[in-house]
């Protein structure tokens, strides 16, 4: 294979690698208030464009079917806001006996009372091409969930409680993620023949979308002067989030893959992203009004701020192989029909 045939394969890779790159260098492009806007672009257009895009792209018998799948769903809701919790709870008795910042200790468990984002979960489920529409079903159930769920897990693990703005919680979820996935479905439903004629690169969208995320998420993560802390604490936590990340998905896939589990490959793929990935978009709003006051707050919120910029790069990073495996995975029962 020719060196363009390489880059042209393994663009996407590359592309991480370069907006992480462009976001280290300068970091002050894709902040919060930059030239970028992405309290705009990212939180309000770039997931809006995320869901329409799979709107046009769903059959809508594929989306109906998802949400009568209420196995997936509750496999995906109790892991991510029940057994994670439980889990890092856990871990963090043991970890607490080690020198590890107890602040960040206590960041780690506020990542596990996360719910699920509404969008890179769904981006990489699409780009393996797994079960997209109970990726996008669990994403905004489980988003509209955590919102309540979460500060309880939070009152219940750290003993801390704020009253929640409900409505605009609610509101913004309702604008970014329902509405463009309604309207999507709607103009599909007026150029289904043209769409499935020239079968538009929907895909492709979706990666370039998700590359903009990355890039305004390491800008937040290299310009935030809290991320300077002692770099062996730093480095631990890294390790212990990648741990965590590749420990819980390879839980998911042993327990989806298992026999008489009734997921299929595809299934498989959309809970081992469902389950494990954790929202910085509902995350860090809700830091900051469950702890507010707290003198701790900047340590408390690198956990997840590191979190979310790991999930996405791990999970682009295993797109080829989980695609490999679920390719070879549904030959045999194609084979067989």
């Amino acid at each position: 294979m020719g060196l363009l045939a390489r880059i042209r394969k393994e663009w996407f890779i590359i592309g991480i690698v370069l907006v992480i790159l462009s976001a280290k260098l300068q970091p002050s492009v894709g902040v919060k208030g930059g030239p970028l806007k992405p309290e705009i672009t990212i939180t309000y257009v770039a997931v809006s464009l995320i869901f329409f895009n799979s709107g046009l792209s769903l059959k809508t018998e594929e989306l109906t079917s998802a949400l009568l799948h209420v196995r997936l769903h509750l496999f995906v809701q109790s892991f991510t806001l029940i057994f994670f919790p439980l889990a890092i709870w856990l871990l963090l008795q043991v970890l607490s006996l080690t020198a590890l910042d107890q602040w960040l200790l206590k960041g780690l468990q506020t990542v596990s009372c996360m719910p699920p984002p509404v969008s890179s979960a769904v981006i990489l489920t699409k780009a393996v091409g797994g079960n997209e529409a109970a990726a996008i079903f669990n994403s905004a159930f489980g988003s509209f969930l955590g919102i309540v769920v979460t500060p309880l897990l939070l009152l219940l693990f750290l003993g801390s409680s704020s009253s929640v703005p409900f409505s605009s919680i609610f509101s913004q979820l309702f604008m970014t993620v329902v509405v463009p996935l309604i309207v999507g479905q709607v103009c599909r439903g007026f150029l289904r023949e043209c769409l499935e004629r020239r079968k538009p690169p929907f895909g492709t969208i979706s990666s370039a979308v998700l590359l903009m995320i990355i890039y305004t998420t390491f800008c937040d993560t290299f310009s935030n002067p809290n991320i300077e802390l002692d770099p062996t604490s730093l480095l631990l936590v890294v390790l212990i989030i990648f741990s965590i990340q590749l420990s819980f998905m390879l839980l998911t896939f042993a327990f989806s893959t298992r026999s008489g589990s009734g997921f299929s490959p595809a299934d498989t793929v959309a809970i081992m992203f469902c389950s494990t990935h954790k929202s910085l978009t509902l995350g860090i709003p809700m830091l900051k009004i469950v702890f507010e006051g707290y003198e701790h707050l900047s340590l408390i919120s690198v956990p997840l701020l590191i979190y979310h910029p790991a999930q996405i790069l791990l999970g682009s990073v295993l797109v080829p192989t989980i695609r490999s495996w679920m390719t070879s995975r549904q030959k045999p029962s194609l084979l067989l029909k």
